[in-house]
């Protein structure tokens, strides 16, 4: 367990430190998911028995029709379920997005942890920036890393808990409010981003159900979130600097934090080529993006944002502009010399990888067999089903959909196809209570993205345990979830406190 402070603890620390010694009983994260897959195959069967299938309206996110479709439970102990069982492994494997996530993105992200160019910048963002702002910063970068998808898992996070480590901060904290900010808020930003596109659409389709002239546009919930993301971005840096670092109190761990191996001099001379190969990397991307016609539009409508090359392509990008400033900065700093040592550098880092992989492995596998069975997508319509039965009015019923939502976020993590289930059942039925579609959407919003932290089944979440055993090598599944619970506890109550002052006084949420 995490080290605390000599004073005496209150009932919140006390709680948390059971859920944490609870949590880290359980076993190894891939062990977890090996059970987890045994148990979704039994119960495959037991209701595969029973003939249990529910059939409900869905919106296809490829082509925006919207579908009735029936869901029965395949079971995964038949003839072809066992078939899809042993010969889906590796598609399973090479299917899972964060696999090629991580392995492009730490061509770039490895080479410059190497080079130097992330201590570099730590020390100069801890130099600059004032102490009492540091967890806002690093919360609010998470929140805007969205935009980039996926890439805040891979830089921001160890970024935070580096930043607090050499602050003389606990680096868990760090890693905590960091990780608040990338996946705690992940559904709104202060600027439209590629989600935002595919959600929109989802909720039209459903909207379309009951009215087919009557649409909302791309920016329908754009006050709501940039009101959510300021706010939300202050309860994180309050969550974490009273409420999850008094819990852990002084860091007396064996990590130390990275001094600087090189020149003074020569280090400024780095992040000088660095700013240099920053500004060319973009200058390059601005010229395959902006222009009409240009490669990074999409070649049917010209769009930039949504379904575009730019948009599908972010973690390559990323991984390039890392690429670039990491060598340059490697040249300036004198720590990489020739191409080889950087293709050395990149290599070294992806053999600490293969813990991590064999993990996406085995959560891989358990998703497949999930998915094939059809249990979350059962489960979600039944629950779906039960509250349109209840006859409530408008607000009761929102807050219930919020609540809704994130029950079901903790067996379908995943925005778009949770989405996608519960539009076509919510959004008309709050039509016909006279309630904006746009406020659903904002209320999606609010019940889908605090619970990301505390699931397992995130993608992600695995990566953070990892994370976290760099500081503490006893850390695990419950060390993560007790550490970002109070954010999604607080989360919830003051996201859903805004979104029912927002209904009262009937605030524009868009545009």
């Amino acid at each position: 367990m995490s080290a605390t402070v000599a004073s005496r603890k209150t009932f919140l620390q006390k709680l948390l430190d059971g859920v944490e010694v609870v949590g880290n009983k359980v076993p190894h994260p891939a062990i977890i998911f090996l059970l987890m897959s045994a148990i979704v195959i039994v119960l495959s069967q037991l209701f595969h028995m029973l003939g249990t299938s529910v059939t409900y309206q869905v919106v296809d996110p490829v082509t925006h029709k919207v579908l009735e479709a029936t869901a029965t439970v395949n079971s995964l102990l038949t003839a072809e379920g066992l078939r899809f069982i042993i010969i889906s492994v590796v598609r399973n494997f090479l299917g899972f997005g964060p696999v090629g996530v991580i392995l492009v993105a730490m061509v770039g992200v490895g080479l410059a942890e190497e080079a130097g160019l992330i201590g570099a910048l730590i020390r100069k963002i801890v130099a600059v920036a004032p102490r009492r702002l540091i967890t806002f910063i690093i919360v609010a970068m998470g929140v805007l890393s969205s935009v980039a998808s996926d890439a805040g898992y891979l830089v921001l996070i160890p970024l935070g808990a580096a930043a607090f480590l050499s602050l003389g901060r606990h680096p868990i904290a760090g890693l905590a409010a960091a990780f608040s900010g990338v996946a705690a808020v992940f559904n709104v930003n202060l600027i439209i981003t590629p989600i935002d596109g595919v959600l929109t659409e989802i909720t039209n389709d459903a909207i379309h159900l009951l009215n087919p002239h009557y649409s909302l546009y791309l920016t329908a919930n754009i006050w709501f979130s940039i009101v959510s993301s300021i706010l939300l971005c202050v309860v994180c840096t309050i969550v974490t600097e009273r409420v999850v670092e008094p819990r852990l109190g002084p860091y007396h761990g064996d990590a130390t934090v990275e001094s600087a191996t090189t020149d003074p001099v020569r280090e400024a001379l780095g992040l000088r080529y660095a700013l240099y190969a920053l500004i060319g990397s973009l200058v390059v991307i601005a010229l395959l993006a902006l222009p009409p016609g240009a490669p990074l539009r999409n070649p049917e409508t010209g769009a930039l944002i949504g379904d575009s090359p730019l948009m599908n392509s972010l973690i390559v990008l990323i991984a390039a502009v890392f690429f670039a400033t990491g060598y340059a900065y490697g040249r300036g700093a004198g720590t990489i010399g020739t191409l080889t040592q950087a293709i050395s550098a990149i290599t070294k880092t992806f053999s600490g990888l293969g813990g991590l992989l064999f993990l996406f492995l085995v959560i891989s596998q358990f998703l497949a067999h999930f998915n094939y069975s059809n249990l979350a997508t059962i489960a979600a319509v039944n629950l779906s089903d039960l509250i349109e039965r209840a006859n409530m009015g408008a607000l009761p019923l929102l807050i219930v959909f919020v609540i809704v939502t994130a029950v079901v976020n903790l067996i379908i993590p995943a925005a778009i196809a949770k989405w996608a289930i519960l539009a076509p059942i919510f959004v008309p039925l709050f039509m016909k209570l006279s309630t904006s579609p746009a406020l659903v959407l904002a209320a999606y919003r609010v019940g889908d993205s605090p619970g990301n932290v505390i699931t397992p089944l995130m993608a992600y979440f695995g990566i953070i345990v990892i994370f976290a055993q760099k500081y503490q090598k006893d850390a695990g599944v419950g060390t993560v979830v007790a550490m970002m619970l109070p954010y999604t506890a607080v989360l919830y109550a003051v996201w859903t406190v805004l979104l029912v002052v927002w209904y009262f006084l009937d605030i524009p949420l868009g545009i």
